[in-house]
């Protein structure tokens, strides 16, 4: 088959025209992370599809852009708000809205709000308003129990208070905290749908004030009798108690650091060069940190993997300094 003057022009011309057809595509499609939701149904088709997540067990869901998907989703809500602030006037998808602002705020920890966001959309829809009045009541108790007791406060504020040292009376309050969660769970299982998301939300609160538990005596183990020993094993409760957590990881290099901090401490208090080191003792510091480190090092595809290998690293080169023939075997 010949090819004429003419073909060769068609074959360019339909080249062109192919071209021209992706460009806007590729380009838009490039530009996609930049751009806001096309729709209210696109975001809220993302949120729930990452409403059944158990975020106590593994990471809150990303959307496209890499984002937390519920801050991401809260964002664009208010977004679209603004940019089609003439379409919404009329009111018609407030409560969907509301809504959908109420599931993304409880799994950032604004109890409070997403229960005034819940009571809005059930006033505003009746297909709603079952689920919405269940949702508002659950996020109310939540809000009202994870203000019993100490809280973790912003170190870089000016206002931080000391801590308390009746360790007994901060105990008792976080133990209360936790009874009221579970209590709450129990209530959840009675009135809400088998495959309800909230018993991992109020999992993920009670994990909280186990740890707010061990850095309480973390920050205390130099001021009380036995802190150390204390420190450890609250450390020891929280990783035993939340094993299942996707924060078990940051557990453990918590309790590492900690017996290597001992480890540095011991090492300052009592010179290897002096008649009084133990080298069992130090010993066993060394190694119990060391397996700690290596177990996290060891557990592929988390962010814990390399600061683990760091930690050991580090601490494995302070070892070194210390006279290897006073402790071996």
């Amino acid at each position: 088959m010949r090819f004429t003057r003419s073909h060769l022009v068609i074959a360019v011309l339909l080249l062109g025209v192919v071209l021209t057809a992706c460009t806007p595509f590729t380009k838009r499609r490039a530009e996609a992370i930049y751009d806001p939701a096309e729709s209210l149904t696109e975001i809220v088709a993302v949120l729930r599809r990452h409403i059944p997540d158990n975020t106590y067990r593994f990471p809150a869901g990303r959307d496209f852009t890499g984002r937390n998907v519920y801050r991401s989703t809260l964002l664009r809500l208010e977004n679209i708000e603004r940019i089609h602030k003439d379409e919404l006037r009329s009111g018609y998808m407030d409560a969907v809205i509301d809504f959908s602002k109420a599931r993304s705020l409880e799994r950032l920890r604004g109890y409070a709000l997403a229960a005034k966001y819940y009571r809005e959309a059930a006033r505003k829809d009746s297909e709603l308003a079952d689920e919405a009045k269940r949702s508002a009541s659950v996020c109310e108790a939540i809000a009202a129990a994870v203000i019993v007791g100490l809280d973790l406060e912003d170190p870089t504020s000016a206002e931080v208070e000391p801590l308390s040292m009746d360790t007994d009376s901060v105990v008792d309050a976080l133990d209360q905290r936790v009874s009221e969660l579970v209590s709450i769970v129990a209530g959840v299982y009675e009135s809400h749908r088998p495959d309800s998301h909230y018993p991992a939300v109020i999992r993920g609160e009670i994990e909280r004030a186990d740890m707010i538990r061990s850095r309480y005596f973390l920050a205390l183990r130099h001021v009380i009798p036995d802190g150390s020993i204390r420190a450890v094993a609250e450390l020891q409760r929280l990783l035993s108690r939340h094993g299942a957590s996707q924060n078990r990881r940051a557990h453990m290099l918590a309790l590492a650091s900690l017996y290597a901090s001992i480890a540095r401490e011991y090492v300052d208090a009592v010179p290897p060069e002096s008649l009084l080191f133990d080298p069992p003792k130090f010993q066993e510091l060394v190694d119990a940190a060391a397996a700690l480190y290596r177990s996290v090092a060891a557990q592929d595809g988390t962010s814990e993997k390399l600061e683990a290998a760091r930690q050991l690293e580090a601490f494995l080169a302070f070892t070194l300094r210390i006279d290897r023939d006073r402790f071996a075997q």
